[in-house]
């Protein structure tokens, strides 16, 4: 779907019924909850281009509107910011990663939430289509499990010898979602999938030494808050091991992990202000219909593949938008 088609499907939505969000006149409250730190460079750049995108449909941060911005790292701080959010009583809240949204969805079912960028949002039960999510949550999603094909087959192309990737994710989360699509993909590109299940630093360390053990490995993090938590120390490991390592998202090239590939973001923030616009002007976000974007983004870090001793090829670097030396 195109942007713009996007934003003339959010313009025919129907009105929220509640009366009190149709104040006109008010300064209206947003609440922002993601799972990333206040000072992370990637973070203010994806919240400075949300209000850029406010102010052209006429919100601006103090004047018509509050924004109350919650940073959930450690993600154990989710539980009390998701009440804490809830409790401002806002007029909507976007949110970033997927069990944040969880959590509050849990917690409220009349305040309406707008997700950044979800992984499988029917499957979570956060809406149920598309089309029509049919609740108080919409947004944008992500790649589905598929994308684990596309993430081993970057993996074999920098290491051909691969034979054994390790799924690394908190078994509470994400991690049955990939660690299954991962195993799907396996056979075509010849290697074992081995499962990594971590819930915190402890476990991270144990299961990347352990895995590291034998020889051709390669580590894959898919979206999970609890690894987020714990970036420093995965790519710490995975040099010290010498893994070579595929990530979702360019915050984990850009601080010295290898490659990634992903949905731009800074895209995803951007798409989400016509649905915070529609939510403040009246509509309901029942029957905003959930976005699945197709523009993605392949990082490479030379400097990382250097001291891993790998080799980055010319079809990697042809692929790349963004090379890191």
């Amino acid at each position: 779907m195109r942007r713009r088609e996007f934003i003339t499907l959010l313009g025919g939505a129907v009105a929220w019924p509640l009366a009190a969000r149709a104040q006109q006149g008010a300064v209206r409250r947003i609440g922002v909850l993601v799972a990333l730190a206040a000072d992370d460079p990637e973070m203010r750049r994806r919240l400075a281009v949300f209000r850029q995108e406010l102010e052209k449909l006429g919100w601006a941060d103090g004047r018509n509107v509050r924004i109350d911005v919650r940073y959930a790292l450690p993600i154990s701080l989710g539980p009390g910011l998701v009440k804490e959010l809830v409790a401002l009583q806002p007029d909507v809240i976007l949110a970033q990663g997927t069990s944040l949204v969880a959590a509050l969805q849990r917690e409220t079912h009349k305040v309406p939430i707008v997700f950044v960028g979800a992984y499988d949002p029917i499957g979570s039960g956060f809406v149920t289509s598309l089309a029509r999510p049919g609740s108080n949550l919409t947004g944008t999603a992500l790649y589905d499990a598929s994308v684990s094909g596309k993430w081993i087959g970057m993996l074999k192309e920098i290491a051909p010898g691969l034979a054994r990737v390790a799924v690394l994710a908190d078994p509470k989360m994400t991690f049955a979602y990939w660690l299954r699509a991962a195993e799907v993909v396996a056979a075509q590109f010849n290697v074992k999938i081995i499962s990594s299940p971590a819930e915190n630093a402890t476990d991270i360390k144990q299961a990347i030494e352990t895995f590291a053990r034998e020889p051709n490995g390669g580590l894959l993090v898919p979206p999970d808050t609890s690894m987020v938590a714990n970036r420093d120390l995965i790519i710490r490991l995975a040099a010290t091991y010498r893994l070579p390592a595929v990530y979702y998202d360019r915050t984990w090239v850009t601080a010295g992990g290898l490659m990634s590939y992903w949905s731009y973001v800074v895209d995803l923030y951007q798409l989400a202000a016509p649905y915070v616009d529609r939510i403040l002007r009246g509509a309901n976000p029942a029957d905003l219909p959930v976005q699945v974007p197709t523009r993605c983004q392949t990082v490479i870090n030379l400097k990382t593949a250097k001291a891993l001793g790998v080799t980055v090829t010319d079809k990697l670097l042809v692929a790349a938008d963004e090379v890191i030396e």
